[in-house]
């Protein structure tokens, strides 16, 4: 493989085989690290109910470790801007991000599980906007949408991987969450692995793309606010996972060994969702993104209900692809932290509430959920009129 991997040298590696090849070497450490942190996702929920906390105390603290996870890629990106420091500060955020989750295994409390929750989506703030934006470079060759979907797809596979092997840990050992954290260990270190190649292969990502416009006054475009205001009411209106999966330990729906296996099997619909909105995207731009909502925005009534045959929806596909149209290469560090911040307040927000309405109401949190993401709707179709407009000045 390492033969097929050329390293960015006078710009030869700048071509659009290069770009896949950066695109997929990304894609596998992101496979290894949500088998990972998504592994571990797929049980924390049955892990809280476990150890005697509340579905308030849940849908709080993963709405919190979001809040910070999300808050922080604002310093985070800014910081990716200035310095120019992608694989340093993606180091950073891998080795917190990955480390948390199999300390895991170590706590006996609520408490702690809470705290490394928190830890654990510290550090993947720290290294998102470093990441996205070194991918956002090498997708300028591929199709923004193409390249994030497959990088997506790849990411999903892992996140399909990690909720099965917890899983079957579960099946052997009823009740074994301790070995469960634990094994996740292997792919956390293989994902550090990886990325050490991907630096020593490409250790400057910028000669992907050599072209970029320069953005007008100082600020972020109409268009980049009003698709950053669309996607926080998505955010405010997603029903995480560790909520469902506390309800479905609640009410017994299933076995705990097939909670992280029905995880599972949403993150596989999202891998072949990311594929095929990429390249929707790269086609039909912001139409694409008002199709995914309409289609996912029923996601939580399905969830929520007393019966295993739930449709499960995959969220996101070309989210990242958008901020990368609508910002220049040097600016978009700062995008993506922004952008997340908004998303992470908003998701908060909507998880904190959630948790609450499900103590009173399920129905009042349904409905809740799917007029947070039907609104959405007429600001993304404002935000895809807003920069046809924008690029059509550019271009004249």
């Amino acid at each position: 493989m390492a033969d097929r991997l050329k390293p960015l040298e006078n710009g030869g590696g700048a071509s659009r085989a290069g770009a896949l090849r950066f695109v997929v070497l990304m894609g596998v450490v992101s496979l290894c690290a949500d088998v990972t942190y998504q592994g571990a996702r797929g049980i924390i929920g049955p892990y809280f109910e476990f150890l005697g906390a509340s579905a308030a105390i849940v849908g709080t603290v993963a709405g919190f470790g979001e809040l910070i996870g999300y808050a922080l890629r604002l310093v985070s990106g800014y910081a990716t801007d200035r310095t120019r420091k992608y694989w340093a500060i993606a180091f950073v955020g891998y080795g917190v991000n990955l480390l948390a989750v199999p300390l895991m295994a170590l706590a006996g409390r609520w408490e702690v599980v809470a705290a490394l929750i928190i830890l654990e989506r510290i550090g993947k703030a720290v290294r998102v906007p470093a990441r996205d934006a070194m991918l956002s470079h090498a997708t300028k060759r591929i199709g923004h949408g193409w390249g994030f979907g497959l990088h997506k797809a790849l990411d999903q596979i892992g996140a399909f991987t990690g909720p099965l092997i917890v899983a079957l840990v579960l099946y052997l050992k009823k009740d074994a969450y301790r070995i469960g954290f634990a094994v996740l260990l292997i792919p956390a270190l293989a994902a550090l692995a990886m990325l050490a190649r991907g630096q020593r292969l490409y250790p400057d990502t910028r000669q992907f793309e050599t072209k970029t416009v320069k953005l007008a006054g100082k600020g972020f475009p109409r268009a980049y606010w009003l698709y950053l205001a669309g996607a926080a009411l998505i955010a405010a209106g997603y029903a995480d996972f560790p909520l469902i999966g506390f309800h479905m330990s609640k009410v017994k729906m299933v076995s705990t060994a097939w909670i992280p296996i029905s995880y599972a099997v949403s993150m596989a619909v999202a891998a072949g969702a990311a594929l095929a909105f990429g390249r929707l995207f790269d086609r039909v731009g912001m139409a694409s993104v008002i199709l995914m909502v309409a289609l996912s925005a029923f996601f939580a009534p399905l969830s929520f209900s007393h019966s295993f045959s739930f449709a499960i929806v995959a969220q996101e596909s070309v989210m990242r692809a958008v901020i990368a149209t609508m910002v220049p290469a040097d600016k978009r560090g700062s995008a993506y932290g922004v952008f997340n911040t908004g998303f992470g307040v908003a998701w908060f927000l909507g998880s904190a509430t959630m948790g609450k309405l499900y103590d009173v109401s399920i129905p009042a949190l349904v409905a809740f959920s799917v007029a947070a993401q039907l609104a959405a709707i007429p600001l993304f179709f404002l935000a895809g009129k807003s920069q046809a407009v924008r690029t059509s000045h550019m271009s004249g």
